[in-house]
């Protein structure tokens, strides 16, 4: 079993200066020991590597992925004879709640595994865990990403039950049906089921770093979030080695509305990142950083970290989680700060996926249909609707809707700017109705603004407050907490005259 020590709370609260200003002395410090939880793994392979394995396994279920390949690749070299180390580097290769592997990925990962086919003469638990892996690698050439990762999914659900004394074949499981939730599944029925598997666990063994980590996950809906507080606050202390456990924890704050505590939790996981020289970790945190502040009404410190960003040279916009963080917090900003000419003029980054430069083109639609002084965004109109044909042919669903929704969104504004308010009002409400129906991605906190807050927004304009102030009190059903929702609602309960009502908004926005 693999048990380090506590890392010292000092280090979780270095600033992003504090930590450069650290590595300069580097020399003359000493590195905090490592914590990454507590995992128990047995193998046939050598008794030697056996903590090794552990510690690999260990950054594995934080998702550390380079680490953890490497650490794997490691044990492989102490122990050829080890086939689970092989399935380690594969599974470190799938990336099951991001992006799916890139060509290259796949190639390597399934190399991985027919190595570890060919060297599994140990138990047959471990030759399960390998031939489950070995579905989602297999005919990568003809079958798509979700037709494999549902295959996985029904096979680790044979190595559970095969195994069902065993909480790492429940644990892996239990993430394989958190993957494979369809978006649109508003019942949360993947997401209950592997709770039900996780939550026993997670009390049995709470160091587990996988338990808690995918109970989040698990819980990271509207509907679930107030479950998930117990494994938000354990994640972070069983593993505060790892960036991603560091961050993890927000995501059910940002679902409930606890901005304060999100804050807190994405700059610790920026700096960790930041130390160990994890870029895409650190624009994650980032990005959920800018918008927990904008939600607070601090623009300034929200702008500093985008500024920040700005002075980052060689962004690969390519890799999702990159590109995705970089795009969306410059967006966050100008938008919600409602600095529409900033936002009129916003660039989409070199090699952006259309799904992601669509952020761009909907915000600088709206900087242009929304400023002072309205002028055309029909060139903005037309990429977004470049960007929803690209995003169709790619066949991901999930995508087609957010897109299609910033579409609708668009077009709305545009119709507002030239006093076509019912046309406006449709277009907004179909892409609220259809943002509302499918899940956010764990890569976002959230829409930028949701459609039906700025459905609300629009209303007040139009000065129908009581239709607003019902629309802002949907929108904070979804986002509870959202700045520019109470806002609105705020100004929505006065037109209406309704002081209880704008008092009791306005107490909930200074909480």
């Amino acid at each position: 079993m693999l048990m380090v020590k506590p890392v010292a709370a000092a280090v979780l609260a270095m600033t992003f200066a504090g930590l450069l200003h650290a590595a300069d002395d580097e020399h003359h410090a000493h590195p905090a020991p490592e914590k990454l939880g507590a995992v128990s793994f047995p193998t046939t392979c050598a008794p030697a590597v056996a903590p090794a394995f552990e510690r690999a396994l260990a950054l594995l279920h934080s998702f550390a992925y380079a680490a953890s390949e490497q650490a794997f690749r490691d044990v492989a070299a102490r122990d050829p004879g080890c086939a689970m180390a092989r399935w380690g580097i594969a599974m470190s290769l799938f990336h099951q709640l991001w992006q799916p592997p890139s060509g290259e990925d796949l190639r390597a990962g399934a190399e991985q595994v027919r190595r570890a086919v060919e060297t599994a003469a140990g138990s047959l638990r471990e030759r399960q865990f390998i031939e489950a892996l070995s579905t989602y690698y297999r005919d990568s050439e003809r079958d798509g990403h979700a037709v494999r990762a549902q295959r996985y999914a029904r096979a680790m659900a044979d190595v559970a039950r095969g195994n069902p004394a065993d909480p790492e074949a429940q644990i892996f499981y239990a993430l394989a049906l958190i993957a494979t939730a369809p978006p649109a599944d508003k019942s949360h029925a993947n997401q209950k089921q592997a709770a039900g598997i996780l939550e026993p666990i997670f009390h049995q063994q709470p160091e587990h770093p996988g338990a808690a980590h995918y109970l989040i996950h698990a819980y990271d809906s509207a509907e679930l979030a107030p479950q998930g507080l117990a494994a938000a606050r354990a994640y972070s202390r069983i593993a505060p080695s790892a960036p991603h456990a560091l961050h993890m924890p927000s995501h059910i704050f940002t679902r409930l509305g606890l901005w304060d505590d999100s804050i807190a939790s994405n700059r610790a996981a920026r700096a960790a990142a930041h130390q160990q020289g994890d870029f895409g970790e650190e624009l994650h945190a980032m990005d959920y950083l800018t918008y927990a502040l904008l939600q607070r009404g601090r623009y300034a410190e929200a702008g500093q970290v985008v500024a920040e960003l700005g002075s980052v040279n060689g962004i690969h916009a390519a890799e999702f989680k990159v590109g995705y963080a970089a795009t969306a917090m410059p967006v966050r900003l100008a938008v919600e700060g409602r600095a529409w000419d900033e936002a009129a003029s916003l660039e989409p980054l070199p090699q952006s996926a259309p799904h992601v430069a669509a952020l761009v083109y909907w915000a600088r639609a709206l900087g242009k249909t929304r400023a002072a002084h309205p002028r055309s965004a029909d060139a903005e109109i037309d990429r977004l609707e470049a960007c929803l044909r690209d995003a169709q042919s790619a066949g991901n669903e999930y995508w087609v809707t957010q897109v299609d929704a910033l579409l609708k969104e668009a077009r709305a504004w545009r119709f507002a700017s030239i006093g076509e308010a019912e046309a406006a009002i449709g277009s907004l409400r179909a892409a609220a109705d259809e943002e509302d129906a499918v899940e956010k991605l764990p890569v976002t906190p959230g829409p930028v603004v949701p459609a039906r807050e700025q459905l609300g927004e629009l209303l007040v304009d139009l000065k129908r407050p009581d239709e607003a102030l019902s629309e802002f009190r949907t929108a904070l059903t979804f986002a509870p907490g959202r700045r520019g929702a109470l806002v609105g609602a705020v100004a929505a309960a006065e037109h209406l005259g309704d002081a209880r009502a704008a008092a009791q908004l306005r107490a909930e926005l200074g909480r």
